[in-house]
Formats: structure tokens, sequence, C-alpha cells
């Protein structure tokens, strides 16, 4: 399976990946804080938040057009846009670039839709491998529990509904996120995934990757100064 290369830029790239409700968002606009206070200069970027394609996402979803091959193809379009115009130009420039999903969720997600899975690897072929890959591991009825209790029930795409796996959203979510939690699972070693235990206190968790993205962060400065 093929490998994504170390990038060669000064700056650092930290990901964040896991199921919806894992926490992952929590803890990472908490590390942006912390970065921020530390004096780093840091940006963020988020998955499917390209203006070249947001509109089309959101009225495909709105008319329920979607299908697998549609996703993966917009995704991958989504993220090429932000690679080439937002993450790369800012790793040139030094910056710590904080990702809110990254391939690993593609990956994830459209295998479960049916896609092909060396296929959608292919697909993100020109992706540079992140500094750190974080991956908040949550058993599943922990994630719908905290879901339950911030929204009024599940999207249709969010609950895989476009999949027929159960005529009840709460039901398809469940069998559609475990399924993706099967996907992440043979990622972890595949990619060399940092799995974080997302049921442990938030402090904790954040503390844990502070302190791993502080190593990373100390390990480049020596790098530079080595003569």
């Amino acid at each position: 399976m093929k490998r994504y290369g170390d990038h060669r830029f000064p700056g650092k790239l930290f990901i964040v990946e896991g199921i919806d409700g894992s926490g992952k968002s929590t803890q990472l606009n908490l590390l942006y804080q912390w970065l921020q206070s530390e004096g780093y200069g840091v940006v963020f970027s988020e998955w499917n938040s390209s203006p070249l394609v947001r509109d089309v996402t959101r009225r495909g979803k709105k008319k329920r057009m979607l299908v697998p091959s549609t996703f993966s193809l917009i995704h991958a379009t989504d993220f090429a846009d932000r690679v080439e115009h937002n993450i790369i130009p800012l790793l040139k420039a030094g910056a710590v670039v904080l990702c809110d999903r990254y391939i690993y969720t593609a990956f994830a997600r459209d295998v479960t839709r049916g896609m092909d899975p060396q296929w959608v690897r292919e697909l993100y072929a020109f992706a540079v491998k992140p500094t750190v890959s974080f991956y908040f591991r949550v058993p599943l009825e922990v994630a719908t529990k905290r879901l339950h209790s911030g929204r009024n029930g599940f999207k249709f795409y969010e609950a895989g509904m476009d999949l027929d796996l159960a005529d009840d959203p709460d039901e398809s979510f469940r069998v559609f996120q475990g399924r993706i939690v099967d996907e992440y699972e043979k990622m972890v070693p595949e990619f060399e995934l940092t799995a974080i235990d997302a049921t442990l206190p938030i402090e904790e968790q954040q503390s844990q990757m502070r302190q791993i993205v502080k190593a990373r962060l100390a390990q480049a400065k020596r790098l530079r100064v080595a003569p």
C-alpha cells in the first residue's frame, strides 16, 4: 500500500481524526488556543471547507443527489484546493497547520460507502504526511450519546441513510458509524495514527496532545539550529 511521504517544509502539520462525537474538534480547538498562547504562528483548516465546492456539496446534500463516487470526487477536489492554496503555502512559510479531518476521513467514509480502498488511496496520492495524526478512539455508544445531547436527530447523509442500512435514522447512524470505526482501526497500524482514548477527561486528552506536539516542535527547532 502506498505510503505518503514526509514533507520537507519548515512548518508542521498536525491533524485529528475520529467519528462524529469523538471530541476531536474540541481537542483541536484547545490545541490551537494553546499554540497561539505559546507564540506559534498557527492556522486552522477544516474538512469540506473549500469555497470551490462548498455550495455544490450543500445543494447535492439538500436534494439528496450525491452517490458514493460523487462524494469521493467532491471531497478530493475540496482537499486538493485547500492543499494547494492553504496547507502547502503555510507549511512553506513555517506555520503550524492544524487540520480537523484529513485524508483518513475519506479513506474511512468512502470505503464504508463501497468505494475501492486502493482507488480512494490513490485519489489522495498528492497528500503530504502529517507530522502527527491523532485518532480519537471512542466507543460508538458514547459518541452517539454525546451527539444526541447536542442536536435534534441526524441528517440524511450523516446517518448513512443513502446506503439503505436501516429505516430508522438512529439505527442507520449506528451501523454506518460502526463501519467507519472499523476502517479507522485498520488505519491505525497502516498509517501510524496516534490513538487517544476519547473517554478520558478533556484535560487529560489535551495534556497528551500537547506533550506529543511540543516534542515534535522542539525536535524541529533542534534540527534548524544544527550545524
